[in-house]
């Protein structure tokens, strides 16, 4: 028996009928990474990878063995708490209480799925199509992104650069309008290593009571801070019922990257509404993972300072090499973070610089565009990594440009 006569569409207006009856929004959307890059390093082989905002350092023993615990005592359920479990929102309260030199109560924390699960839903929280978002530039793209994929504008305002990174704050209010929802910044700043400072931390929050626009702070590189223990913070500042949100995470600071746990803090009176999101967005972060995090907190204070240094002492070795390279410009040495942001002279893309040093020095760098125009000049690096490793790479980088 002959099958009947198909009526299908052709595999070309099969997926063009798919793809058109998606949002708008994610029509555009892409990863944009450097897949290219790693892949022609896959290639060549020997390739030292400092273009990741992620250490070489495998989340210490107590916290692997304070999950793996959880996991033997059977914590594979469903969370009650959407919110978080109460040993680490206890954890979280008593630990942002301290650093912050205010009481900060358990009401004020919600635990996500990763840090960047808590950006996302703090954006949720916010933003409706048809607002926007102000945002401090150069910027980890998913904040660019994110903004967009809600169905906000994403308004970039760039940090100031003659030798340095500096905010301008007039200029910043001023991309507000009546249809702006919040202002986002990271500090210190992934990929500048700019920090806010106390004052600028309490200009934001005196414009955000003038005008009711939020504040969203991320503070996940707040403790890889090299002027003290912890980077001033929005919530060192605000007050409880302020509109303020600060995103934080586990990922660079205790090197749990792979672990996807982080928190927001927020003003007391929204936490129903962070649980019922919790609930329908993830459905909360895992009793292991929690656990893990439990640990890190009360545990992770010599880890802390064991990251901060090697961090430190792999951007010290950069400061050190990078200017025997011809026509380097390399901003003052970054307050916070865990990268080398720099450019070189002439170029204004540094795309192709990036893909000339992979292939002459076998060191694998970001370029800028991925953290907006304002950064398209710049290679971002990673010196969160083996002090050794870092020397061999920038050895081979000064070798292969002189």
């Amino acid at each position: 028996m002959s099958p009947p006569p198909s009526h299908s569409l052709s595999e070309t207006a099969r997926n063009r009928n798919a793809f058109e009856g998606i949002r708008a929004q994610i029509r555009d959307l892409r990863t944009d990474n450097i897949a290219v890059l790693a892949k022609r390093a896959r290639e060549l082989g020997g390739v030292i990878p400092l273009w990741f905002g992620e250490g070489d350092m495998v989340t210490p023993a107590f916290i692997r063995d304070a999950a793996k615990k959880a996991l033997d005592e059977g914590q594979t359920f469903y969370v009650p708490n959407m919110r978080g479990l109460p040993a680490l929102n206890e954890a979280l309260c008593d630990y942002q209480t301290q650093w912050h030199g205010r009481p900060i109560p358990i009401e004020r924390t919600t635990v996500a799925p990763g840090g960047m699960q808590a950006l996302y839903m703090a954006l949720e929280l916010l933003v409706d199509v048809g607002t926007n978002v102000v945002y401090v530039a150069p910027q980890w793209p998913n904040i660019h992104n994110a903004i967009h994929l809600i169905g906000g504008e994403p308004r970039p305002v760039s940090l100031d650069f003659d030798t340095d990174w500096r905010l301008d704050l007039d200029k910043l209010f001023a991309r507000c309008d009546a249809r702006t929802r919040a202002i986002f910044l990271s500090t210190p700043a992934n990929p500048t290593g700019w920090t806010a400072t106390r004052e600028e931390m309490q200009a934001l929050l005196d414009f955000s009571r003038r005008t009711g626009v939020w504040i969203i702070s991320d503070e996940v590189y707040a403790r890889l801070y090299f002027h003290g223990e912890i980077a001033p913070s929005i919530l060192q500042v605000a007050e409880d019922g302020d509109r303020v949100i600060a995103v934080n995470s586990f990922s660079k600071a205790w090197a749990m990257t792979g672990w996807r746990i982080g928190w927001l803090t927020h003003p007391s009176a929204i936490a129903d509404q962070l649980g019922a999101m919790t609930q329908y967005v993830n459905s909360g972060t895992s009793a292991m993972v929690q656990a893990g995090g439990v640990a890190a907190i009360r545990e992770g204070e010599p880890l802390i300072a064991e990251i901060r240094a090697r961090i430190k002492a792999g951007l010290d070795l950069a400061y050190e090499k990078l200017p025997q390279i011809p026509g380097i410009i390399l901003p003052e040495k970054p307050r916070g973070g865990m990268y080398a942001f720099f450019a070189l002279e002439g170029e204004a893309d540094a795309t192709a610089v990036c893909e000339r040093i992979l292939e002459t020095a076998r060191v694998g760098l970001a370029p800028g565009y991925h953290f907006g125009e304002s950064s398209r000049a710049f290679l971002r690096m990673c010196t969160f990594r083996d002090t050794e490793q870092m020397r061999v790479a920038l050895d081979r980088m000064v070798d292969a440009m002189k």
